[in-house]
Parts: structure tokens; C-alpha cells; sequence
């Protein structure tokens, strides 16, 4: 039970000192209790933790908003919501308070008196102190989303379902190392979210205290004076972003667009009513110069001002490399790719002035033309982006820094052109250049998640992104061993460690493809042919690790299975969905190459003894293997299938139904491929009983037998 009081609680304060355990950033801890061991299990770890003995939680428990600021009220509510998930039972007697309060207040003052507590002036902006005793806890924040954030943690500290309903003791200061840290969601090669999930999404970023959601556009936002662009059925529409904007608001998330205004504009190019401000025909880059240009973008964003009000709007900016090809050739020789590129950005910045705004953008023009970072306003934002390093960031960061331009940096979660993350490249990444941008003075951590393939679900990327949300929080290099020990439990209330395992287990698979030096990305792996002539130069490469890759993705499989059928109320179940479906399409890798190899020797043996009558139930054997109720081309087909009707699932669970269809059509070819086949082989190996000689196996689409045998493991 709930309860919102606004009188005065002074008389509820208490005096408590428990000093059993510190928790440093990074690490959890595991806290003995009176009776009881009470496992700590939190994300983003706290600045300076220390757990005591256990609380026991009665059935009534009441939390007080004294200061009445509906910022407070809002996360007394949030935490309402948690408390109706908690065990049932607890005693009928007795009450357990929490308190919100604000640090300037004088029942605060006592409380961090009484419990030798200081709130710092680095605390101010988003800091939080919790003081947990046995029967009240204390909240404590100077600004309403320290006191949301303290709720945060607070909630990560309940108990489960079907765990004790006791609550560790103890006390808490918090505060970010880093002032924005945020998620770049990429809306415009593919996927378009429904407004439901946004709306998820904001609230598990701002519970692991996440406050920059960024979504990233091309065309996908629609302009009321320019709606050619926007494709029906798959583009915001202002009415659906000022719903967006006030529901993130609440939850202390603030909404910074990124609305391409130089690349990465070929769906707004290729239009013929564009023409005339782009630099090559149906091209990827607005023309500096045109008369029309300049125009379009300020059209752009003083629409983008009116409907979102965060202080930052991002122009992106990024991979401009068309400049200089069609338009602007002359004047890019002449001057200089990175002179002319400078130079376009101080113009969208002084159009964009009025609107009095922080611009930020892509910060890739520090790689190959170092020499225009002068010439760009100072107070632009530079957003530096790598996503596969893992050291030596400095040298991305540092130039913007040392002309005194304030940095945001950017890592990947690695799953573009994936079927699922590459986790360990993700991870690695993540935590190495947040660490550099912290010790290099950047304010702010950008996670990004692209769809180039247009096949990305974003129900597969939390693991990845959310440890982008925990490194910026904590000071320095963030383990990822303490993460990967506590993601499952923090994220889906999985109190058996299965789905921790089953993430190391999906990562290991991932690796074991990468460590096939294939040339090509697991997505495209997924839709190659095995027996054309790059499916067989990959053959060779993947065979020899297919059977561990296999192994580690089953495994995934049936421990995803197991925690679910030891606790059906995980939390985030469409995520658990998700995994489910990146492990089935790495193990469907896997068994393609296998299959197709097998169906090319098995072949080659038919052929060689098809006139042997001693040995025709043998022959028979071998082609009805190949094709038939059980044969190897059915068993391709219905793999296709049933990742199609699990893949469609997942998407319709975050997005609209737009752009699906482009993905499904994929599918459709790999069942009808393997379908025909089968088709093929079915009326070969009837003519053969009909006593026609078998057919030579380039005929039916194979590739040679001593090709197949090289690949062999």
C-alpha cells in the first residue's frame, strides 16, 4: 500500500550509523543481514554505499512528499508502482515510511546531519542521498531528478518476487560522472517505433538514469511545410512528439533530435522537388551554396525548436562524402574539403542562431581534416563516433578540446548488420571511450544504435546500451564483469543467473563467427547462399567453427527457456523474445553451411553409385535425405519459416508496421529457395526409380564435390 502525505515528517526522522560493507563504482555487493544474507543488486553501482542488517517490510508502507513539488510527487508515484510488484505477505502491524525530500529542507538537513552525510555541490544538479533504515527510509535531493534518481535506486534495492520481503539497511551518495548520458536511436533506416515503446524505452532509460534520448532522422520527422519526404505510416508527426516530449519530461529525460542537415540525405534527395539543393542527382549531400539550401534547413529546425524544447538540437553532419563531387567540385579544390565543410557548418549555425539553441554534430571531421576544427563555432557541441576501437580514443576527442569546444562522445552498441550484437565488441567500446571522455572533460556519452540493414530490432540492443547508461554514470573504466553479473537481475528479475549466462553464452557464439575472418557481417551470413561462389569462399571459413558457434547459441536457447520456466513474470519479456530470436538465427548460420554441405556430399555419393544395384536402398536413403519428409532442403525451409514468424513478432512488439514487409520479402525468398530445391530433388530421385541416370549436380545448382570437401572441418 501507498500513501502520499504533504504534512510535516520531523517528527520521523531517525538516527542511524550502519557501516558494514563499502561499495565502490562498479562493484555490487552482498550484504550479511540480521537473519538473513541480503543480495545488492544495482545499476549504475552508487559513489559510496554501505549495507547493514535487513528490514523487514510490513504489508503498509507510506511514502511522504512533504515538499509538494510535482516533480517529486510524480517519482512517489513511480516508486508506487514498484512497491505493487513486491512479494505479498509482510506484517499487518506497523508502517514503513519513505520519505522525498529535498536537501535545502530542514528535516533533510537533520537527516544527513544525524547520519554524518554531506551533500556536496557536485551532488547538486543530480545527486542523491538514501538513508534505509528499519522503519523508514529517507530520499534526499536538492533538484527533482536527484530525488528521482534516488528512486531509482531505491527501487533496484526491493525485493523480487518470491524472494524475503526484507529491504538492506544502509546509506547512499550518488551523483553522475557524466551530465548527459544518452541513447542516439537510429529512426530512419528501417524500424520506426510505435509511440508504446517509445514510451518503454523512456522509462527504462530513465531507471538506469539515462537523461538524453536522441533519435536520429533523415526523413522520418515530419515537416508540415515539407511532407513529401516523410513516408506514410513510418514518420512522427508533431502531434505524436509533443505527446513524446511531455511523457519523457516526467521522467527527467530530455528529447535532443538529430535531424541530418548536410549527409545522409538520400531519401529526401532523391525526390525530384530536391534536385536543385543537392550535390549529385537523387545524392547523399545538400549543396553549400544553392540558393536553397540554407532555406530548407532553417524550415527544418525552426519547425524541430517549436516541437521539441531541449536546449540541444543535433545537425548531424556526419560522412559528408559526396562534397565535392557534383556542386561545390570547384570550390572543394580550391579550397579544401575540410575548409568547405567548416565553413557550411558556420552558416547552418549562424541561420540557426535565432533559434538559440546548442548545436551539436557528428564529430567524424577530426579524422582526415583536423585543420577545420578552428574555423567552427566554439560552442557547438562536437560528438566524436568510433565503434570498434577499444583504446586510443584521445586522439578523437582532443582536437575539439584543445580548440575549446565542448565534447559529447559517442560509442556503438554493434548491432548494425548483425543478427544479433556483437556484445563484446560493444562492451569493450563502450567502456574505453566513455572512460577517455571522462578523463578528457567530455560532458556527455552518446550510445548510438544504427539499422543500415534495416533489420534492427531494438529489443536485441539493452544490453548493449544500458552499459553505455552505467559507464557514464560511474567515474572511470566501468567493469564489465560486474555488469555482465548483474544485468540479468537488475533488467529482468532473473534471480537464477540464467540469463546472464545465456548473454555470455549469445556472446561467445558471436565471437566464434567473428573468429572466421568470413569478410562479411552475421546478417549478411544469414541470407547468403552457401552454394554460390562467395558461399562456398565462406564455407571453408565457417565450417571449421560452426559446431561450437551452434553449441553456444543452443545453449542460449534452453537457458532462456529454463528462466522462463522458473520465474513466467520476468520483467521486459519481448527482450527475452529477442534473445531468443538472435540465438536461433546464429545457430540457423550455422546450419545452413553445415546442411548445404552435407546435401553436396550426399549427392556426390548417389552419383558415383546410382547403377550399383547392391547398394540402391543406400542411394534412396541419401536422396530422401537430401529432399523428402525429413530431408535436409525441408529442414532449411522450415527453419527460414519459423524465424520469419518469430522475427515478425518481435518487430510488431516495438514497431510500426512500416518497413517490415522489406525485411519479410527477404525471408520469403530464402523459403522459396530452399523449397524449389527441394522440389528439384524430389522429382531427381523420382526419375531415378523410374531408372533415368542422376543429373550432373552443376544442373541442379551444386557446387562440386571436391569443392564442398575443402570445406570441410
Amino acid at each position: 500500500m501507498l500513501i502520499l502525505y504533504r504534512s510535516a515528517i520531523f517528527r520521523f526522522v531517525l538516527g542511524f550509523a550502519p557501516a558494514v560493507l563499502v561499495l565502490g563504482a562498479g562493484h555490487a555487493a552482498a550484504a550479511q543481514a540480521s537473519s538473513a544474507q541480503v543480495q545488492v543488486h544495482l545499476l549504475p553501482a552508487p559513489r559510496e554505499a554501505h549495507f547493514g542488517a535487513a528490514a523487514d517490510l510490513p504489508e503498509r508502507i507510506i511514502v511522504l512528499v512533504p515538499g509538494r513539488a510535482p516533480e517529486d510527487e510524480f517519482a512517489a508515484h513511480d516508486l508506487e508502482d514498484a512497491l505493487k510488484q513486491l512479494p505479498p505477505g509482510g506484517a499487518r502491524y506497523g508502517i514503513y515510511r519513505v520519505v522525498l525530500l529535498r536537501s535545502n529542507s530542514l528535516e533533510a538537513k537533520v537527516v544527513l546531519r544525524r547520519n554524518d552525510l554531506i551533500f556536496t555541490p557536485a551532488m547538486q544538479s543530480q545527486g542523491y542521498v538514501l538513508v534505509i533504515g528499519r522503519r523508514q527510509a529517507f530520499i534526499v535531493g536538492f533538484t527533482g531528478s536527484g530525488i528521482f534518481y534516488g528512486v531509482q535506486t531505491f527501487k533496484q534495492l526491493l525485493p523480487l518476487p518470491g524472494q524475503p520481503r526484507v529491504l538492506p539497511t544502509g546509506t547512499v551518495r550518488d551523483w553522475p560522472a557524466m551530465q548527459f548520458r544518452g541513447i542516439s536511436d537510429d529512426l530512419s533506416r528501417g524500424p520506426v517505433p510505435t509511440l508504446a515503446f517509445q514510451e518503454r524505452q523512456i522509462r527504462v532509460f530513465a531507471s538506469f538514469k539515462i537523461n538524453i534520448y536522441s533519435p536520429y532522422f533523415e526523413n522520418t520527422l515530419l515537416y508540415p511545410d515539407q511532407p513529401l519526404p516523410a513516408p506514410p505510416g513510418g514518420s512522427l508527426t508533431p502531434a505524436q512528439v509533443a505527446e513524446l516530449v511531455a511523457y519523457a519530461r516526467q521522467y527527467h529525460v530530455t528529447i535532443v533530435p538529430d535531424q541530418e542537415a548536410f549527409g545522409h540525405l538520400h531519401k529526401v534527395l532523391k525526390w525530384e522537388l530536391y534536385q536543385d539543393v543537392a550535390e549529385t542527382p537523387q545524392g547523399y549531400v545538400l549543396a553549400p551554396g544553392q540558393p536553397g539550401t540554407l532555406p530548407l534547413i532553417k524550415d527544418w529546425f525552426t519547425q524541430i525548436a517549436k516541437e521539441f524544447p531541449s536546449p540541444f538540437i543535433h545537425i548531424g553532419a556526419d560522412e559528408t562524402f559526396d562534397l565535392g563531387v557534383g556542386r561545390t567540385h570547384e570550390q572543394v579544390e580550391k579550397q579544401g574539403y575540410g575548409q568547405v565543410y567548416a565553413a557550411f557548418l558556420k552558416q547552418i549555425y549562424d541561420a540557426l542562431a535565432p533559434l538559440h539553441r546548442r548545436l551539436l554534430f557528428w564529430g567524424d571531421i577530426a579524422d582526415k581534416n583536423p585543420g577545420a576544427i578552428p574555423g567552427l563555432p566554439k560552442d557547438m557541441i562536437a560528438v566524436p563516433w568510433n565503434y570498434s576501437i577499444t583504446s586510443g580514443f584521445d586522439k578523437l576527442i582532443e582536437p575539439f578540446a584543445k580548440a575549446g569546444m565542448e565534447t559529447w562522445v559517442a560509442p556503438g552498441d554493434s548491432n548494425w548488420n548483425r543478427v544479433y550484437p556483437e556484445d563484446r565488441t560493444a562492451l569493450l567500446n563502450i567502456q574505453g571511450f566513455i572512460a577517455a571522455g571522462q578523463q578528457l572533460g567530455s560532458t556527455g556519452a552518446l550510445t548510438t544504435v544504427w539499422n543500415d540493414d534495416g533489420e534492427g530490432l531494438f529489443n536485441m540492443d539493452w544490453y548493449g546500451v544500458l552499459f553505455g547508461a552505467v559507464a557514464a554514470w560511474q567515474p572511470g573504466a566501468s567493469s564489465i564483469a560486474d555488469y555482465q553479473d548483474e544485468y540479468g537481475q537488475v533488467f529482468h528479475g532473473d534471480t537464477s543467473g540464467k540469463i546472464n549466462t545465456a548473454e555470455k553464452e549469445l556472446m561467445a557464439a558471436t565471437g566464434d563467427l567473428e573468429s572466421a575472418d568470413t569478410g562479411l557481417t552475421s546478417d549478411m551470413l544469414f541470407w547468403l547462399d552457401p552454394w554460390s561462389a562467395q558461399g562456398q569462399e565462406v564455407s571453408a571459413k565457417l565450417l571449421p567453427v560452426a559446431r561450437k558457434m551452434r553449441d553456444h547459441a543452443e545453449q542460449a536457447i534452453v537457458l532462456l527457456d529454463e528462466a522462463r520456466q522458473q520465474d513466467p513474470n520476468l520483467r521486459q519479456p519481448e527482450a527475452l523474445t529477442a534473445m531468443d530470436l538472435g540465438a536461433r538465427r546464429l545457430d540457423l548460420i550455422g546450419l545452413k553451411f553445415e546442411l548445404a554441405q552435407e546435401i553436396v556430399s550426399s549427392y556426390a555419393q548417389a552419383l558415383a553409385q546410382q547403377h550399383d544395384k547392391t547398394r540402391a536402398l543406400s542411394t534412396w536413403t541419401l536422396l530422401s535425405e537430401i529432399s523428402g519428409s525429413n530431408g535436409r532442403c525441408q529442414d532449411l525451409r522450415d527453419a527460414y519459416s519459423a524465424s520469419k514468424a518469430e522475427y515478425r513478432q518481435v518487430w510488431l512488439s516495438e514497431n510500426r508496421p512500416y518497413w517490415l514487409n522489406n525485411v519479410t520479402v527477404a525471408y520469403d525468398l530464402a523459403i522459396e529457395k530452399w523449397q524449389r530445391r527441394g522440389e528439384r530433388f524430389g522429382a531427381v530421385m523420382r526419375d531415378w526409380q523410374d531408372g533415368k541416370n542422376l543429373p550432373a549436380p552443376a544442373s541442379l545448382g551444386l557446387p562440386s564435390a571436391s569443392a564442398a570437401g575443402d570445406s570441410a572441418p
